[in-house]
């Protein structure tokens, strides 16, 4: 009967923590990770978010200071283009041949009518020495048939011949004749045959290139892949004109005669005169293009044929203003600051603003020349303003 009234309450299995564990083990785990995490987040905010809040560096941009001319304040546009001969010529041999002798190497100079090479001609000259000894032969003939001739003649007028015999000693004659012309034409063709073996240049140049060797086959056509067609390549010097390609867009700020100035990418502080001197009439359509042939009002050797340039072309008004010969050191007007009455300009070392000390010339629309101080090629800040000093910590964007 007391075992019935007994409180079983105490009986209770406890479920809040694993069992076999020991009171208050997870409570320790659960605490560790978020003390981890914490620590990593605080690293991360660090790393992340402090740099950025207490970093004081300036972001600046760069420009380059170039070489360029005064011209370009009258610019109204700019193209590429390379420099081509006018006249230029792949010469080549008329006749078929083993190419004997080659007389010119690369960048000779030329004149109209120079042999520049000779194919094999031994059989030309054979052919030449047998029609001219045919000739001598017919003419001989003809000797013979003109006292014949005479002879009949008398005959006939003595009344010793008859009238067929002379008509017959007329015939050889007239056949004699013709003979000597059929002789001297074979004469005249075998001389042309052997001089189709000479290869002459055609105008006064220069040897651009060397196209066949001693030794190789020549033919006119290239009938095969172990021929050559031409032997040398030939350009008038004198004729040197820059080609450009010019948006049809814009081909409408373009007129003959308009004055230019050319830069050549191999020699960029030197400026050549020049003006349009022709407007291809036909466009390219696969570039969507025109061509546009510029001529140099003058220039010197450094100019070679398929040299890449650039062509500025410049407003009417630029006609009577005397384009630069020679370049000058620019960079662009926001670039130049005054500092304690000095004008500078900064370049950055370290990633800190040195300002430094420059001389300025004349300006050149949105440029401004420097004659003293940097040189073509140093990059400097531009778009300064009166918080870039000198020791500044900046940033390159």
């Amino acid at each position: 009967m007391d075992n019935q009234q007994a409180d079983l309450s105490a009986l209770r299995i406890d479920r809040s923590r694993p069992e076999g564990s020991p009171p208050g083990r997870s409570r320790t785990i659960v605490r560790f990770a978020f003390t981890v995490g914490g620590v990593v987040l605080l690293f991360l905010l660090g790393y992340w978010v402090v740099p950025r809040v207490f970093d004081s560096a300036v972001d600046v941009q760069l420009a380059t200071a170039s070489l360029s001319s005064s011209s370009q304040a009258n610019a109204v546009l700019t193209a590429s283009g390379y420099v081509v001969a006018q006249r230029k010529a792949a010469v080549a041999s008329k006749a078929t041949g083993r190419l004997e002798y080659l007389g010119v190497v690369e960048g000779d100079k030329v004149k109209k009518g120079q042999v520049l090479g000779r194919l094999e001609d031994t059989d030309m000259k054979a052919s030449l020495d047998q029609a001219k000894a045919n000739l001598r032969l017919n003419e001989a003939d003809l000797k013979d048939a003109e006292q014949w001739l005479a002879r009949q003649k008398t005959l006939l007028e003595k009344g010793v011949s008859t009238q067929s015999d002379y008509d017959a000693a007329e015939a050889r004659y007239q056949r004699t004749v013709a003979s000597i012309g059929v002789a001297k034409a074979i004469v005249a063709g075998a001389e042309v045959a052997l001089e189709n073996t000479l290869i002459r240049a055609p105008f006064d140049g220069t040897v651009l290139t060397k196209n066949a060797d001693v030794g190789e086959m020549v033919a006119p056509m290239a009938a095969s892949v172990s021929s050559r067609s031409a032997v040398v390549t030939l350009a008038d010097m004198t004729s040197l004109q820059v080609e450009a390609d010019v948006s049809e867009s814009n081909i409408e700020r373009i007129t003959l005669g308009q004055p230019c100035e050319i830069t050549l990418d191999a020699y960029p502080e030197t400026r050549y005169e020049a003006s349009v001197a022709k407007i291809v009439p036909t466009a390219d359509r696969a570039k969507a293009t025109v061509m546009v042939k510029v001529a140099f009002k003058q220039y010197d050797a450094k100019v070679l044929p398929e040299m890449s340039s650039k062509v500025l072309f410049l407003t009417k008004t630029a006609e009577t203003v005397q384009a630069a010969v020679h370049s000058m050191l620019t960079v662009p007007l926001s670039s130049v600051a005054t500092r304690n009455g000095k004008k500078v300009v900064f370049m950055v070392r370290n990633d800190q603003a040195v300002a430094v000390p420059v001389s300025t010339g004349k300006d050149a629309g949105a440029l401004v020349e420097i004659t003293q101080g940097i040189s073509a090629g140093d990059h400097v800040i531009t778009g300064l303003t009166d918080r870039i000093v000198d020791g500044l910590r900046v940033k390159v964007k």
